[in-house]
Parts: structure tokens; sequence; C-alpha cells
């Protein structure tokens, strides 16, 4: 038993780090190559033709959904899991109420979303800004990430003095609240029976636009996967910047980073902040795609799932978690093929993957490191042991 462990732990450690170093490796033309060929190929995933691989698009199985719309609900996904990571992995903390912001901004959308609306009308006059839908529709984004940013300082100031369980709950309650005044606020949300005819960026749905409507979700994928894109960029920027250490700090030791001079509650906030903004993004994404919300669509299992996607893909590895989000968004609908079944399928992978890599498909290098610290140690333990 203990060689297999051992054994299993070499794979581990040699597969981790054979690409992190021929990646890095690599010269700086040749990494630009690559990511510009693996861009090329996310914008051409709608479009996928190619004999041999057409059996990955869902609308090739019986009852299989639009193609283009489920890569849509993968980018959107991604989205979630790199504004969740920010919290989770980078911030060490436990979000289980994710799905509140991402609520907000869909209804930032919906409620906002209007030519006639006296915020958006206020903002075109202060700032000398054209009454089109593009603009309205980018004044609306606007409001969504400083809503959600707002909620998060909201949210994050009274509670992130908590850690652990206690933390995990408030945030459950919060996203259930968010829910719940969805529901009960019929003059603001319309209550149950939802908001309708959400405009995207050249209206409300109708059969008059030519690129961002209803049927065709191709133009919306290649938006989401451009946000995604600058996102993650973004992100990776911060991460590698004072504030990203201050994060792995945090949630390392938050007691020995506030030794040594890293304010804990400060740079918890900023991650709550910027990882609600994140999923304001995505919530405005997803109700302008779909043009139609209600309260039903914003649950605490949506929530749970969003932080699955983190655990699975490798909390703290950007990589990682955007891989998760696609296999918890793909996978799904790829086993619609066995109806009923295909949900404990779905979970009963879930739980092996938790068994067999309990770290995440792609664990942060910090992560990699243990692994490989915990095989030297093995390797030097006595054979008897």
């Amino acid at each position: 038993m203990i060689d297999k462990i051992r054994s299993a732990d070499r794979r581990r450690v040699s597969m981790l780090t054979t690409v992190g170093d021929r990646w890095r490796a690599l010269t700086k033309w040749q990494q630009a190559l690559g990511l510009a060929a693996f861009v090329a190929i996310l914008y051409y995933l709608p479009l996928l033709g190619i004999p041999g691989l057409t059996w990955l698009r869902t609308d090739s199985i019986q009852g299989g959904n639009n193609w283009a719309g489920v890569l849509f609900v993968c980018a959107i996904y991604v989205l979630v899991a790199i504004g969740l990571n920010v919290v989770v992995g980078l911030a060490g903390l436990l979000d289980l109420g994710y799905i509140g912001f991402f609520a907000i901004g869909a209804y930032s959308v919906a409620l906002f979303g209007s030519v006639n609306s006296p915020v958006v009308k206020w903002i075109q006059q202060e700032f000398n800004l054209p009454s089109t839908w593009a603009v309205t529709w980018a004044i609306c984004l606007f409001i969504a990430i400083v809503l959600t940013m707002i909620s998060g300082v909201l949210l994050g100031w009274p509670t992130l003095r908590l850690r652990g369980d206690y933390l995990a709950i408030v945030t459950l309650g919060f996203g259930e609240i968010i829910r719940i005044v969805a529901r009960n606020a019929t003059g603001l949300t319309n209550g149950p029976v939802g908001i309708s005819a959400i405009p995207g960026p050249e209206g409300a749905p109708s059969p008059d636009n030519k690129v961002f409507g209803l049927i065709d979700a191709k133009p919306w994928y290649w938006l989401a996967i451009t946000f995604v894109l600058i996102m993650v960029f973004l992100v990776r920027r911060l991460e590698r910047s004072r504030v990203g250490r201050a994060w792995l700090a945090v949630r390392e030791d938050e007691d020995a980073a506030a030794v040594m001079g890293v304010y804990p509650f400060k740079f918890k906030l900023w991650a709550f902040a910027i990882g609600a903004a994140l999923g304001g993004l995505s919530g405005f994404l997803f109700g302008s795609r779909n043009a139609f919300i209600d309260p039903t669509q914003f649950n605490a299992n949506l929530s749970i799932l969003f932080v699955a996607m983190v655990v699975v893909g490798g909390s703290g590895n950007m990589i990682g978690v955007s891989l998760g989000a696609v296999l918890l968004a793909y996978l799904p609908e790829r086993f619609r093929d066995f109806a009923d079944y295909r949900w404990l399928v779905f979970g009963l992978a879930m739980v092996l993957v938790m068994i067999l890599r309990p770290q995440g498909l792609i664990p942060s290098r910090r992560r990699a490191r243990e692994l490989k610290d915990r095989a030297a140690e093995a390797e030097e333990a006595p054979a008897h042991v």
C-alpha cells in the first residue's frame, strides 16, 4: 500500500512539474505563439466541424442543446470560477453565497436596461453619451459591477472577522436573502413571475436584432469568451502583484501575515469586492443572453455547484478552476443520452475525482510542492513503515 501511494505521488508530481517546467522553458515568442493558437481555438469552438471531433458537440446527440449555447454557459461558469477562485483559492475564504452576486448582476441589467431608466438617462446626460442601446447596455454593465462590489463590501465588512464554517454559513445566508428578496419584492423584481425582454447590446429581443439575438448563440459566446480572456489577464496581473502576495500570505497563516505587516481584514475585503464584481459580470451576461430571469434560477444548489467547480478544478490555480467549470457545465449536457441517469453519472464522477484527486485536477504550485515533499519523505521513510 505504501509503495502504491509513493508511486501515485511521484506520477502526480512528475506530470505537474514536467508540464509547468516545459512551458516556462519556452522562449517568449514560443509562448506567445502557443497562447495565440489556444485563443484561436477558443473562438473557433462554436464552428467545430473537424472530422473525428464532432462527437464533442452536444447537438450531435438526440435531444442535445444548442452547441454554441452550451459553450456560452461554459464561458459564464469559467468567469464565475475565476471570481470565486479569488475568494476561495487566493484569499482562503469559503463563500457559499456567491450566487447572490450572480443574481445582483442579472437583475441589474433587467432593472436598469432601458433607455428610459432615470439612472441611465442621468449618466448619459452627465457624460454627454449617445442614447443608443449599445451605450445603455455598457452603462448597465458598469452599474452591475459597481453594485456587486458594494454588495461585497457590505457583506464582508461585518462578517470577514469570522473564520471557517461561521463565514460559510453567513455567506450562504446572504445568497438566500438575495433570492428571497427577489421573490418577494414584486413591485421591483416582478416577484416569482420574473422579468422578461431583458435587453442586450442591440436592445430587447427582437427579429430585427442582427447579431445578438435569441436563436444564434455564437455571438454571445464570442462576447463572453472575450470578457473571460480580459478577466484572466487582469486577475493574473493582480495575483502577481503585492495584493496577490498578501492574499496568499493571509490564506497560509492569517496571524503570521498580520505580524509581518499585512492587514488581513483589508485584503480579505479586497478579495470579496473583486470576486463579487466578477460574479456580477457573469450574472449580467447570463441575464442579457437569456432575456428572462426569475428567482428560481438563483438557488443554493447553483451556489454549491460554483464552489464545486473551484474544488474539483484545483483551488488557487486559475487554469484548474477554469477546467473544473468547463467540465461541470459540459458533462451534464454530454450525458444527456442517459436521460434520468445523467445526474447520477455526473455525481459519481465527482465522487471519484474527490477520492482520486482530492487536491483538484490541476492543483496550484504550492499544492504541487506539497506533493513533491510528501513523495520525498515517503522515499526517505524506512521500507518496513
